[in-house]
C-alpha cells in the first residue's frame, strides 16, 4: 500500500460523523481522509483497511486506499478549532481513499439498479464483515463512471470494540442485514458466497493484515504485540468464514420478508 504525505487540507466532509475531509497529498492527488483522532480512532481505520482491502481482493470495487501521513504543520493555520484539534491529534499515519470527482451517492429509490450478482456479493460481504453502515439512509456507495464503488467501512468488524465478545460475534447471524440498501436485488447470495469464499484464504488475510501499521495496533492492552493483535484478527476472520451457514440463511430470511 502506498504512503503519501498530506500537503493541504482542502475541505471537511461534514456529512460524516467522524469529520473526514478532502486532502491533497504530495503526489498531487486528492483523497478522502479518515483521521485517527476522530470517532473510534485507529479501530475505525483498521476496519476501513481490513474490510476495504479484502473486498478489493475478492473483486468488489473500492477506491484506491493509501496510508497518508499528517504532519503537525498541516493544521497550524486552520481557523476552525474543531478541525485544528482533529489534525493536531492525528499527526502520524492515517487512512485515505482516492477521491472520485463527479461521483454521486447511490440511491436505492432513484437507481440505477445494480445487477443481482453484484448486489448479492456486496450484501454477502457486509454480512461477513458485520458492516452495519450500508442502509438506504446511509448507503456508503457511489456511482462513478457507471459503476458502483464501496466506501466507508469503518463500522465493519465492530466486534473489536469488545474483544471479549469476539468468539460470539464471529458466529452472529447478523440481523442488521435486513436494513441493507441492496437487499432487494440480492437474489444470488449462495452463488456470490461460493465465489467469495473460494478466494478468502489464510494467505489473503495474512497479506491484508500485514498492511495495518503497527502503531494502529498498540492501543489494545490485551495483546502483547502487534503480531499477537494481527493473529487475533486472523483467528476471528477464520471463525467468521466458517460461520457462513449462520449468516447466509439470515440474508435469505431478510430478503424473503421484503416480499
Amino acid at each position: 500500500m502506498r504512503i503519501v504525505r498530506a500537503t493541504r487540507y482542502v475541505t471537511p466532509l461534514r456529512e460524516g460523523g467522524s469529520l473526514p475531509a478532502i486532502v491533497e497529498a504530495d503526489d498531487h492527488g486528492l483523497y478522502v481522509v479518515k483521521f485517527r483522532a476522530a470517532g473510534h480512532g485507529t479501530k475505525a481505520l483498521i476496519a476501513e483497511l481490513l474490510s476495504g482491502e479484502s473486498a478489493r481482493a475478492v473483486g468488489l470495487r473500492v477506491p484506491e486506499a493509501v496510508l497518508i501521513h499528517v504532519d503537525a504543520a498541516l493544521g497550524r493555520n486552520e481557523p476552525d478549532a474543531e478541525i485544528r484539534d482533529l489534525l493536531k491529534g492525528s499527526v502520524g499515519i492515517n487512512f485515505a481513499l482516492d477521491y472520485l470527482p463527479g461521483s454521486f451517492t447511490f440511491d436505492p429509490v432513484v437507481g440505477p439498479s445494480p445487477s443481482a450478482a453484484e448486489a448479492s456479493a456486496i450484501v454477502w460481504w457486509d454480512a461477513f464483515t458485520s458492516n452495519v453502515d450500508r442502509t438506504a439512509r446511509n448507503p456508503n456507495m457511489l456511482w462513478w463512471h457507471q459503476r458502483l464503488w464501496l466506501i466507508d467501512h469503518g463500522a465493519s468488524f465492530y466486534f473489536h470494540h469488545a474483544w471479549s465478545d469476539a468468539e460470539a460475534q464471529s458466529q452472529s447471524r447478523f440481523a442488521p442485514i435486513q436494513q441493507h440498501a441492496l437487499l432487494p436485488w440480492a437474489s444470488e447470495v449462495a452463488e456470490a458466497g461460493a465465489r467469495i469464499k473460494a478466494q478468502l484464504t489464510p494467505a489473503l488475510f495474512e497479506r491484508v493484515l500485514s498492511l495495518i501499521p503497527d502503531d494502529w495496533l498498540t492501543h489494545e492492552t490485551r495483546f502483547e504485540s502487534p503480531a499477537a493483535h494481527r493473529a487475533a484478527y486472523a483467528e476471528y476472520l477464520a471463525r467468521r468464514l466458517a460461520a457462513t451457514a449462520r449468516f447466509e440463511p439470515e440474508i435469505e430470511r431478510a430478503r424473503a420478508s421484503l416480499v
